[in-house]
């Protein structure tokens, strides 16, 4: 992504600063730039958990680089295989719903494996530890060449306008290490020239909608307004929406998919009204072991404090403020995901194409993938 017009990734490793990773800071955003460098493994959980990154495959990443931290701060005389799975059970412990988490983490144990050497360790986890960082964005990219199509093919039917998107929560360069699943294909037709628009879900209630996304596309110019998160379906009604592209944090071999509170209602609306409904989706994200999302996908609860409070700028102070916005004395209940079954899902965008939300289509472009299922 371009940030002030320079290319930016949200995770990096800087070979002149050895011994840690750097991360976008995003609690803080839009109205604050930090930066912040992770160099243990229990710094890496703790962004992982308090959400300074977020976003399936960004959380992967963020868990491949932990791995790395892990082994660099292995105490002398441990034994690699106890001390490496005491690490990857804490990160994994963060956030149960990205499945991208749980799928770093193996394929760093899997590579570590039998190797004692603490030379050998750090040197294999930090290389893939980047080459996952690396997969990550062309992934990215990959989804948005195959998902450019789905926005020309309506751009050219209405030949002049401006091809109106509606998108939900954060599936950006800010949820990835670049480019993004959602805004992919949305970034990719704004650099062909073609006029879009996209309506941006404030995302309540951590507003990942309003604050990252609007942000993010903001700095590449592309044209958007934050609507109310209860908004979209009026639009819909109202014919102001041609096409819905969210992201997904898990998502089942049989097309169920599991995102940001507030899609299964979004995608219930376009069904209604007919507008085509796309979830773009990082094969990594992919669950091979799970058939029914609603019943199975483990759904992330969090504090009821994200639903009480709210931060935002004080034009009055000068800076930011957390005010409550409900009674004192009122509990609050905070489901971060919700699941919306396959059916509600016109297809599915990957790095390898466009499938329909269904076990044949899903098998189709990753045939290596259902071989090796484990049911």
């Amino acid at each position: 992504m371009n940030i002030n017009q320079q290319s930016q990734r949200s995770i990096w490793y800087d070979p002149a600063q050895p011994g840690g990773v750097q991360v976008i800071d995003q609690r803080h955003l839009p109205h604050e730039w930090r930066i912040a460098r992770l160099e243990t493994v229990e710094e890496a959980a703790r962004a992982i958990k308090e959400m300074w990154v977020r976003g399936a495959p960004l959380i992967g990443a963020t868990a491949a680089f932990g791995m790395y931290l892990a082994v660099r701060e292995m105490p002398e005389g441990a034994q690699p295989e106890v001390w490496l799975s005491q690490c990857a059970a804490r990160l994994l412990d963060t956030r149960p719903t990205a499945v991208n988490l749980q799928w770093a983490l193996d394929r760093q144990m899997a590579a570590l494996q039998g190797r004692t050497e603490v030379a050998v360790l750090e040197d294999t986890a930090l290389k893939l530890a980047l080459e996952i960082a690396d997969e990550d964005a062309e992934i990215c990219r990959m989804i948005g060449v195959h998902g450019l199509p789905l926005i020309e093919k309506i751009a050219a039917e209405k030949p002049g306008q401006v091809v109106n998107i509606l998108t939900h929560c954060n599936a950006g360069s800010l949820a990835t290490v670049d480019w993004g699943t959602a805004t992919s294909p949305i970034y990719q037709a704004h650099q062909a020239g073609i006029k879009v628009h996209v309506w941006v879900d404030e995302t309540r209630p951590r507003n990942q909608g309003a604050r990252l996304t609007a942000w993010e596309l903001g700095q590449q110019g592309v044209p958007h307004t934050i609507i109310a998160d209860n908004s979209g379906g009026h639009l819909m009604q109202h014919g102001q929406v041609d096409l819905c592209i969210v992201g997904t944090d898990r998502t089942t071999y049989t097309g169920d998919v599991a995102n940001k509170i507030g899609t299964y209602l979004k995608a219930l609306a376009a069904w209604d009204n007919g507008v085509p409904f796309y979830v773009a989706l990082p094969s990594p994200t992919i669950d091979w072991s799970i058939r029914d999302g609603v019943k199975q996908i483990p759904i992330e609860v969090r504090g009821g404090e994200e639903v009480r409070f709210m931060r935002g700028w004080c034009d009055r102070t000068g800076q930011v403020e957390k005010v409550r916005i409900v009674p004192a004395d009122s509990p609050a209940e905070n489901h971060a995901f919700d699941v919306t079954p396959a059916k509600y899902v016109t297809a599915l965008i990957t790095e390898r194409g466009v499938c329909p939300a269904t076990e044949e289509g899903i098998a189709s472009l990753f045939p290596e993938m259902k071989a090796a299922q484990v049911l």
